[in-house]
Order: C-alpha cells, then structure tokens, then sequence
C-alpha cells in the first residue's frame, strides 16, 4: 500500500471539510442545531489558524497561535463525544475516523507546542 505524504496544511484543509460533513449530517434539532453552530467554528479555527501559526512573528507567537489550535481542537474532540454518546449520527461507527484524526491532530500540535517550549532557550 502505497503511503501517502501529508502537508500539515492540507490535513487540516482536509479535516475541516470532514468535520463540515458530520455537522450537515447532524439532526435539524434544537441540541444538533446548537452543536452544528458549535462545531462548525471549532472545526475551521484550527485550519485557520494554522496558516497564522505559519508566519508567526516569534517562538512565543508560535506557541500561542498553536495552543489556540490545540484548544479548538480540543473543543472538536468533547463536541465529537457528545454526538457520539448521544448518537446523534448513525451508525455512530462512521464518525470513527474523524475521532482518530481529530486525537492524531491533537497529538501532532501537542507535540509541536512541546518541541517549540523546549527550543525557546536556544
């Protein structure tokens, strides 16, 4: 199987655009409505603020802009749990890999701020 090379950028481009398909699916109710509203901005923030986080003017105005994205995609996560637990979409199954993605994102950027706090003395 051939392994795909992905753009951090892109992966996010790609994440919201999934992450827009889970909120249109979610039921025309007053709780989908508000968590649809709610996941709607949380699932873009960290695609756009990753493009800030790229031109950055410091190490720390690198690191604030990343735990911005952390804390959206954090937000994504808890807001993925509630649709989940309340299956809100079925099966609940199909929302598996946005889960994962979302947990892997999380990973990534937790990382990133990690490695960016320990290099701010060099």
């Amino acid at each position: 199987m051939e392994q795909r090379k992905y753009d951090l950028e892109d992966r996010f481009v790609d994440y919201t655009c999934r992450m827009i398909d889970v909120v249109e699916a979610l039921p025309k109710t007053r709780a989908g409505n508000y968590i649809a509203g709610q996941l709607v901005r949380s699932c873009h923030s960290p695609t756009f603020n990753y493009g800030e986080a790229q031109g950055a003017e410091s190490r720390n105005d690198f690191i604030h802009k990343m735990g911005v994205i952390l804390k959206e995609l954090k937000e994504c996560r808890t807001a993925s749990k509630i649709i989940i637990k309340k299956k809100m979409i079925k099966p609940v199954l199909k929302l598996d890999p946005i889960y994962k993605e979302t947990e892997e994102l999380i990973a990534i950027i937790a990382k990133s701020i990690s490695t960016a706090q320990k290099n701010k003395g060099k």
